[in-house]
């Protein structure tokens, strides 16, 4: 399903997590700030030794992934699997794999920066429909102020 910004934080800050969440878009400043906070605040920091694990595109591939996000969380609700710059994954539409049946135990989160998918695949189709889509697109310079000062707001 497409999402909202604030939808997506408002259910993190609610603790209603979704199985997946694919953040893409030319403008890197919210997909930023939704991954930070699902890194920072989904997991104690007791149980974040054991179920979160943050890994980079460009050091892994889509089966990898599949498998990591497969495996059971330890002695927690849940385990969260952050998949940084992952626009420089191989053969992303092997995700759909995965999107078949997610296990609802773990959070994937896709940080997939400065670009977007093509809308005509069968990929971005099932994102849209079982997974958290947010497409950021890039900001123009009249809307920079904004952004800035509602994280300021956020932050105090």
């Amino acid at each position: 399903m497409a999402a909202s910004f604030d939808e997506i934080l408002s259910d993190l800050r609610n603790r209603i997590y979704k199985p997946v969440y694919f953040l893409a878009g030319e403008e890197p400043y919210f997909i930023d700030i939704i991954s930070d906070y699902i890194e920072e605040k989904v997991l104690s920091e007791a149980d974040k030794a054991f179920n979160q694990i943050i890994i980079y595109g460009d050091d892994t591939n889509i089966a990898a992934i599949i498998d990591t996000a497969r495996r059971f969380p330890m002695m927690a609700s849940h385990q969260v699997v952050i998949v940084k710059e992952a626009q420089s994954l191989k053969k992303i539409e092997d995700l759909a794999i995965y999107l078949e049946k997610p296990l609802q135990s773990t959070i994937l989160v896709f940080c997939y920066k400065y670009k977007s998918l093509d809308k005509r695949t069968k990929l971005h189709k099932m994102l849209e429909s079982t997974a958290v889509y947010f497409e950021s697109p890039r900001l123009r310079d009249y809307q920079i102020p904004a952004p800035i000062i509602q994280r300021i707001i956020r932050l105090h």
